[in-house]
């Protein structure tokens, strides 16, 4: 009797003890936190642009996405598929968060037969659609870093995020561990490609889990951003 007590003390310490030593090793890794990078500063905001939505809809104090589905979005279904299922879905509710679809003039009646099709009953309050003229549109497109083209028809695949100071958030090195491991050259990630869906579950869920959190600690007030957005654009004009 006296054995079987022992052991299941012994048990319960465990078990009590576990958690407070996943929690200590975890302690150090808040103070070594590295926020998403800015890769872009001052995007064009989109006062120009109507939208969906009774309220302004503005990039300016939210975190956004912003996609660009040119004049027929219907013919990119997959694009937008992909980027509500694995990301807004995961992160609606996530304060101050939205994604806005930028679109020409004209085309709010497809818009609105295409929000059918991607609409399965969840909650698209923070799923905007604007409307601008195509100058207006390439002006917003041009304040991005991105190393992937506007076509002819005002679409991309590519999606981008901005922060809620009109910077833009990625990556200013990409590398896998083997290729830094190796010392090959540097490569950015400024946007994210709907179609291919590990980087949007994988790299692009992290980065905006990386992203919520810096926001997170901001509001708690343990969090300077300034030195890091001038290393990060300093770093980035080089």
């Amino acid at each position: 009797m006296e054995k079987s007590n022992i052991k299941r003390n012994l048990v319960l310490s465990i078990l009590f003890f576990l958690p407070v030593a996943f929690l200590l090793m975890l302690y150090p890794s808040t103070h070594n936190y590295d926020p998403l990078e800015i890769v872009g500063d001052n995007v064009a905001d989109l006062e120009l642009f109507t939208s969906d939505s009774e309220a302004e809809v503005l990039l300016k104090d939210h975190i956004t996405i912003v996609g660009f589905l040119g004049n027929d979005p219907q013919n990119h279904l997959i694009a937008a598929s992909n980027l509500k299922e694995l990301v807004y879905d995961k992160f609606l509710g996530f304060k101050k968060f939205q994604v806005v679809i930028v679109l020409p003039k004209g085309t709010e009646s497809e818009a609105e037969k295409f929000h059918k099709e991607i609409d399965n009953y969840a909650d698209m309050r923070f799923w905007h659609y604007v409307f601008g003229q195509p100058n207006d549109i390439k002006k917003i497109f041009d304040s991005l870093k991105t190393e992937e083209p506007l076509d002819g028809d005002l679409f991309t695949d590519h999606v981008f995020v901005i922060d809620k100071d009109l910077s833009q958030r990625g990556r200013l090195d990409d590398r896998k561990d083997k290729e830094k491991e190796k010392k090959e050259i540097i490569y950015p990630l400024y946007s994210y490609d709907c179609i291919e869906i590990d980087e949007i579950k994988n790299k692009m869920s992290d980065d905006l889990r990386i992203l919520f959190t810096e926001y997170r600690q901001k509001r708690k007030g343990k969090f300077d951003s300034s030195s890091r957005r001038a290393e990060d654009l300093n770093a980035n004009d080089k």
